[in-house]
């Protein structure tokens, strides 16, 4: 499976994990990078000294190449950035925010950038920023998300059209026949979150993850257009969230509900009631928490049988 993505991140298959916050600590990052693909510590639910340890972690749990994911709305970036660079991080992924911010900064030290968005006129903006690769994500996708509502199949070929970098597809792929159909629109890998959520390796609650293999078609729903994006599951704080916006869009009620630590307390701690609980539709399709290496067979698996039919 050798390609663009492959030989860019030196990585045997092109398969990226997606760097959730809650989820992606450093076993999950070092699980996927030792099976072949490129995990991704998720740095923006890390304080700064939390994000170095599991870098530290990280590297004495594998020496195949690993990155960070960077959500660029968090504060502390300029300690995140630091950190990174000390640690010897070679690979970043920004996401939410201006791609030429950081890009220029971490190339020079000779690491690696892609970016996330989530339509055909940011990824064209991410190439004149000189991104390595554009991570193009549909709206099926969990957590912040764009505007738009643009799906993957909608997505990944106007992008395509646009841009010359590598194009990695996210939003809605949990199978070996869904990374197929990506690569065949156009994509060069794939961005897999949910499908790595409900993994034995993932950081998140147990409670979470049974949560997670439990939900049905319709179970989730973009919101909070207002602030930032984000597909949540429909549980007591989503439906909180939906009485607000009976009394008029106030985007300060908003954030005071949100301004309590709700997505720690939903994914991380297990609070299924009152946290916030992010992922994608996909999840609809899982219905198992496996260790990373069953999630690779699979796909790997499926991606081989996904055959294309002569009309």
């Amino acid at each position: 499976m050798t390609n663009t993505i492959t030989q860019l991140f030196e990585i045997k298959y092109p398969i990226i994990q997606g760097g959730m916050i809650w989820n992606s600590g450093w076993r999950l990052a070092s699980a996927v990078s030792n099976n072949g693909g490129l995990g991704l510590i998720g740095a923006g639910s890390m304080y700064p000294d939390i994000l170095r340890e599991n870098i530290r972690k990280c590297k004495a749990a594998t020496d195949k190449p690993f990155g960070v994911n960077i959500p660029m709305l968090y504060p502390n970036l300029d300690e995140v950035i630091k950190i990174i660079l000390e640690e010897g991080v070679k690979i970043v992924f920004t996401s939410a925010g201006n791609p030429k911010t950081y890009t220029e900064t971490l190339q020079k030290e000779g690491l690696k950038v892609a970016h996330v968005v989530s339509s055909t006129k940011f990824a064209m903006k991410c190439e004149d920023a000189g991104v390595d690769a554009i991570v193009a994500e549909g709206f099926e996708a969990g957590g912040h998300n764009g505007r738009d509502e643009t799906t993957t199949f909608c997505l990944i070929p106007n992008v395509k059209k646009h841009i010359s970098k590598p194009l990695i597809a996210a939003g809605g792929i949990a199978l070996g026949s869904q990374m197929k159909a990506a690569m065949i629109l156009g994509a060069d890998g794939v961005q897999i979150g949910s499908r790595f959520a409900a993994t034995e390796e993932a950081s998140s609650h147990t409670d979470w993850k049974n949560k997670v293999i439990s939900l049905n078609e319709g179970d989730t729903q973009l919101t909070l257009k207002e602030l930032a994006p984000v597909r949540l599951v429909k549980n007591k704080f989503f439906h909180d969230l939906e009485k607000l916006y009976e009394t008029g869009r106030d985007a300060e009620a908003l954030k005071q509900t949100l301004g309590r630590a709700r997505a720690k307390r939903g994914m991380f701690e297990g609070d299924l009631e009152e946290g916030e609980l992010e992922i994608g539709q996909v999840s609809a399709l899982i219905n198992e928490i496996l260790p990373v290496e069953k999630v690779f067979e699979n796909l790997l698996k499926e991606y081989r049988e996904a055959t294309s039919f002569d009309i």
